[in-house]
C-alpha cells in the first residue's frame, strides 16, 4: 500500500505519520511507501518528502505522481487565520483541496481519501442534541470551506472516481502553546499550564462545554477511517468523530486530581463572548453512526488528559 499525508508537518499529521510508522500497515496491508507533503518537513529516511505549497501546480504534480492507494488530506489554514485572510483560506482550504481531489481522481485507481473536516460545519446556537440530519450552518469561512469539501468529496465518490470518507474533527489536544491562528488554542493551553503548575487565564467560563479528543486518538481514528467498511454508509460519507463532551470545570477537576489540588487556584476566567459562542457551548452529540463504524473517543477525561500530554499512548 502507498500512503500519502498532506499537512504531514502539522500537529495531527505528525501524530498520524508516527502511528503509521509504528504499525507499518493499514487494514492488514503493508505500507510499502509513505509520502509526507507539507511546506516544512523533518528529514526522514525511507520516506518520500514532498515539500512546498500545495496550491502550486508543481507540488500537486508530485503528489499525483506518487499515486497513493490511500491519501489523508489534513493540510489546512486554521479557522482564525482563514477568517482574517479570506484569500489565503480559500486558496488552501478550498481550491487546493479540489485540485487534490481532481489530481487523485485522474490516476484512475480510485484511491481512498480520508478528509479531515471539522465540527466547525455545525455552527452556533445548536440544539440540545446534534444529530446527523441537522442542517449545517457554519458560522465562519473555515467551516464553510470544510462543508464544501465534504460535498465535493462525496460527489467524487458518487462518480466512483475516489473512495471518500470525511471525518469531522473536534477540539484536538494538546497542541503546542504557539498554535498561531487557532482560536480554540485555549483548550490545549489550559492542559499544558495545569500540568506545569502555571497560571492560566481562560477565555471561556468554567461551565463552557466543548468536544475533546487527544491527538493520538485522532490519529488512530483517521487510520481506521481509511479501512472501515462504509459499503452501506450514508452517501454523504461524512461523520463526526466520537467525542468526550467536557466542561472547563471538568477539565480543571481532572487535572487537579492528577497534578494536585493547588492547580484549581491557578485558573482565572475572563470570558470572551466571541470565543465562548463558538467554542464553549457544544451540546450532546449523536455520534452513534460513527461508533458503529469503529471510531471511538478517549474513554474518560483522565485518559484524555494523560494521552493528550503524552503520558499514555
Amino acid at each position: 500500500m502507498r500512503v500519502l499525508i498532506t499537512g504531514a508537518g502539522g500537529f495531527i499529521g505528525a501524530h498520524l505519520a508516527d502511528l503509521l510508522r509504528e504499525c507499518g500497515e493499514l487494514g492488514g496491508r503493508r505500507i510499502e511507501a509513505l509520502a509526507l507533503a507539507d511546506q516544512t518537513l523533518p528529514d526522514t529516511a525511507g520516506e518520500t518528502a514532498i515539500r512546498g505549497d500545495l496550491t502550486e501546480p508543481a507540488m500537486m504534480a508530485e503528489v499525483a505522481t506518487f499515486r497513493p492507494d490511500v491519501a489523508f488530506h489534513l493540510a489546512a489554514v486554521p479557522g482564525g487565520t482563514s477568517e482574517a485572510d479570506y484569500a489565503l483560506g480559500r486558496r488552501v482550504n478550498l481550491d487546493a483541496s479540489l485540485s487534490l481531489f481532481e489530481a487523485l481522481a485522474a490516476s484512475g485507481t480510485r484511491p481512498t481519501v480520508v478528509y479531515a473536516s471539522s465540527i466547525a460545519v455545525y455552527g452556533t446556537d445548536l440544539p440540545e442534541l446534534v444529530t446527523p440530519t441537522m442542517p449545517l450552518r457554519p458560522p465562519l469561512t473555515y467551516g464553510a470551506h470544510k462543508q464544501v469539501c465534504e460535498i465535493l468529496l462525496a460527489d467524487f465518490t458518487r462518480r466512483r472516481l475516489l473512495d471518500g470518507r470525511s471525518v469531522r474533527l473536534p477540539g484536538i489536544v494538546a497542541r503546542t502553546r504557539s498554535s498561531a491562528g487557532l482560536t480554540s488554542a485555549f483548550m490545549s493551553d489550559i492542559l499544558h499550564a495545569l500540568k506545569a503548575g502555571e497560571a492560566f487565564t481562560c477565555p471561556v467560563g468554567p461551565e463552557a462545554t466543548a468536544w475533546w479528543m487527544s491527538a493520538r486518538r485522532c490519529a488512530e481514528n483517521l487510520a481506521h477511517a481509511a479501512v472501515m467498511d462504509v459499503s452501506h454508509a450514508d452517501p454523504e460519507r461524512a461523520w463526526p468523530l466520537p467525542v468526550l463532551r467536557l466542561s472547563i470545570r471538568e477539565i480543571i477537576d481532572t487535572c487537579s486530581a492528577r497534578y494536585g489540588e493547588s492547580r484549581r487556584a491557578l485558573v482565572a476566567f475572563e470570558p470572551r463572548p466571541d470565543v465562548e459562542t463558538v467554542f464553549g457551548r457544544y451540546p450532546r452529540l449523536d455520534d452513534a453512526s460513527a461508533r458503529s463504524l469503529g471510531l471511538r473517543d478517549d474513554g474518560s477525561a483522565d485518559e484524555l488528559v494523560r494521552r493528550a500530554l503524552g503520558e499514555i499512548s
